[in-house]
């Protein structure tokens, strides 16, 4: 019988985060305050704790986790390296497609892996209350299954269209402690002042990580905790792309190709940036972002200084952004929903070296149906970007006879969108590109630096 499954023990879980920023061929750009100079890493700590803050600002190549941590990461890690045979079969290519299943996590997601670091951190600065912000809901239960596990109260300002679109990861929320608010609400300046010109607003990430920042940085007792986009989160999420290495040694393989979703960039650099520091040492592996296409910040945005939210509360940042005030339609891949990316993802994908794709939304659909057929499992829909991405190159495969290794990063299952799935299944879903008018207009607003 073949081998599929490729299990790593528990003493095999990673005991450092890997820092990308110590194999980047340039410093990552500065964070910047309004007057367009560098913003102290002091200045953060208005809603950081102090370790965050250094973590954020580190070039150290490891950066030691913390025993509690580690505990915490224990329920569902190591997470499970699969080999995609079916699917394989399905395709008729001679492609090999591994997967990473970070969707065993208690919220189903890869999110808990930063969430349980960040609340430990916080938890230990005397930190009692956290305030978030949530697109499809991944986020907000992953930071409310990390506050009970280290004794904080969480806060979730909940995009509108996803909160309405995904009610159980509301009530996943609320099961596990927290409170879940529609952004945007009128409980914040910034959220008021959305509504005052959108009444009828579905709210994007840009306005909910506002009116989560405002509240953690009007109150002593509280912080912010945020899922993607800044340094110190997609460090925490390298465990992923760390145990696939070693889980691809079992397996006497390593990918030709990385596909992960990307929205704010979390899921991506879990699993390219360990790669990337052999792509650094030499290797040959190509790292693909795939974000949708109504969402396109790496592939349609440009690299400017911008804002992290829509208010315009976080410093600048150097990214890929569709403008700060663009309003993404209502997809049901929720969590790439963002008008920006990553700063260190921005850097390197400006810099040549990793590559992004755009795909349709009935595309990823049809991929993550045909994932489910095969391998069982029912991806969420920013997971079924990465299954899409994989399958154009698994059929590409087909066409040229390549014998490539692929591997791509499960960020979570789809049990919570089943009505997304079956607005698929009828049809009812539609493509939408966003129009390179309205990007351009977005993008006319964009923060004026130097």
């Amino acid at each position: 019988m073949q081998q599929t499954r490729f299990l790593l023990d528990q003493k095999d879980l990673p005991d450092h985060w890997y820092n990308v920023v110590a194999d980047m061929p340039n410093p990552p750009a500065p964070y910047l305050g309004p007057d367009g100079n560098p913003v102290p890493p002091e200045a953060m700590l208005q809603i950081f704790p102090e370790a965050l803050v250094m973590q954020e600002v580190s070039a150290e190549r490891w950066i030691p986790i913390p025993d509690e941590v580690r505990e915490a990461l224990t329920m569902w890690h190591p997470s499970p390296l699969i080999r995609a045979t079916r699917l394989e079969k399905a395709l008729g290519t001679p492609a090999k497609i591994y997967f990473k299943n970070e969707s065993v996590s208690p919220a189903g997601s890869h999110k808990p892996n930063t969430a349980v670091a960040q609340a430990y951190y916080n938890k230990q600065a005397g930190i009692r209350r956290l305030t978030t912000e949530t697109g499809a809901g991944q986020w907000g239960c992953s930071l409310s299954l990390a506050g009970q596990i280290f004794g904080l109260d969480v806060r979730v300002y909940m995009v509108k269209i996803s909160y309405e679109q995904k009610p159980y990861r509301r009530t996943l929320m609320r099961t596990w402690g927290a409170e879940v608010f529609a952004s945007p609400t009128d409980m914040t300046e910034s959220g008021r002042h959305i509504l005052a010109q959108h009444p009828d607003s579905d709210g994007s990430l840009g306005i909910a990580i506002s009116e989560a920042v405002e509240e953690a940085a009007g109150r002593d007792d509280t912080n912010y905790a945020l899922g993607s986009v800044l340094n110190h989160v997609l460090l925490h999420q390298t465990i992923i792309g760390q145990e696939a290495k070693k889980q691809l040694e079992m397996a006497g393989d390593y990918p030709d190709m990385i596909f992960s979703p990307c929205g704010g960039g979390s899921c991506f650099g879990g699993i390219a940036f360990p790669f990337f520091a052999d792509k650094a040492a030499g290797k040959d592996v190509t790292l693909v972002a795939v974000e949708p296409s109504s969402c396109p910040s790496l592939t349609k945005g440009v690299y400017a200084y911008d804002v992290g939210d829509t208010e315009g509360l976080t410093p600048l940042m150097k990214m890929y952004t569709l403008g700060h005030d663009f309003m993404p339609p209502g997809i049901h891949a929720g969590g790439l929903r963002y008008h920006g990316e990553s700063a260190l993802i921005s850097q390197l994908y400006d810099e040549g070296l990793i590559n992004a794709i755009a795909v349709p939304q009935t595309e990823t659909f049809e991929a993550g149906v045909l994932f489910a057929r095969t391998e069982g499992i029912v991806p969420a829909p920013e997971s079924c970007h990465a299954v899409a991405g994989a399958i154009r190159e698994a059929r590409r495969c087909k066409e040229t006879g390549e014998a490539k290794t692929l591997l791509f990063n499960l960020s979570g299952h789809g049990h919570f969108d089943m009505s997304a799935y079956e607005r698929y299944l009828d049809g009812e879903l539609k493509d939408f590109d966003y129009p390179a008018e309205a990007i351009a207009e977005s993008l006319q607003h964009l923060p004026k630096v130097g």
